[in-house]
């Protein structure tokens, strides 16, 4: 699967559009997105820059090593804090360490259905107790058959029913650089409880 998202920073593909969602600005403004902050599946590394710019000490990571490489251009260039490395999002416990937020704007719908568990459990690995995974994917409402594959509200607390607590699944939309310029979702905010 990395390879062919890799393939795809060879241009400028239809998720990157040059800013973070504003979906995350929104978190950000409201003091959702707290503490030391994950973004995995970062792209080209909007939303990790964006939140280093709010003083949060973040991380970036995608299995794609071009985008990683655009992220670390970025990065220099705005002369940001965020860092960024190729990783797998299968197995986060390779990181060494756990955040307080993990933020994923468009990763969680790429995974298949055996892919969900392993990355769920890759998450526990990382979120602190008391912290925070907050997605956002394309959600089953989103006509047509362009783009990723659609996830329904079920599946997301599906995925997250056994050690996490699910705060509100809420549609939302993506900022898209193809078709009408956005795409249906779902904003979840999922907790891992203190035990």
């Amino acid at each position: 699967m990395a390879r062919s998202f890799d393939a795809a920073y060879e241009g400028i593909p239809p998720w990157d559009i040059g800013r973070p969602q504003p979906e995350f600005v929104r978190l950000a403004e409201a003091g959702e997105i707290t503490g030391s902050v994950l973004d995995v599946g970062c792209g080209t590394g909007e939303h990790a820059i964006y939140l280093a710019g709010l003083g949060h000490e973040v991380l970036g990571i995608d299995g794609a090593p071009r985008a990683i490489e655009k992220a670390l251009a970025k990065a220099r260039e705005r002369e940001s804090t965020a860092n960024f490395k190729v990783a797998d999002a299968l197995d986060l416990s390779r990181l060494g360490r756990r955040f307080d937020t993990v933020i994923d704007s468009g990763l969680f719908h790429v995974f298949s259905d055996d892919e969900r568990p392993r990355f769920v459990t890759s998450l526990a690995q990382v979120v602190r107790p008391g912290g925070r995974y907050i997605m956002m994917c394309f959600s089953e409402q989103q006509p047509g058959d362009w783009g990723p594959r659609r996830v329904t509200q079920a599946e997301i607390r599906t995925a997250f029913r056994e050690g996490w607590s699910i705060e509100a699944v809420r549609p939302a939309r993506f900022v898209a650089s193809v078709g009408d310029g956005e795409a249906r979702a779902w904003l979840a905010l999922i907790s891992r409880p203190v035990r």
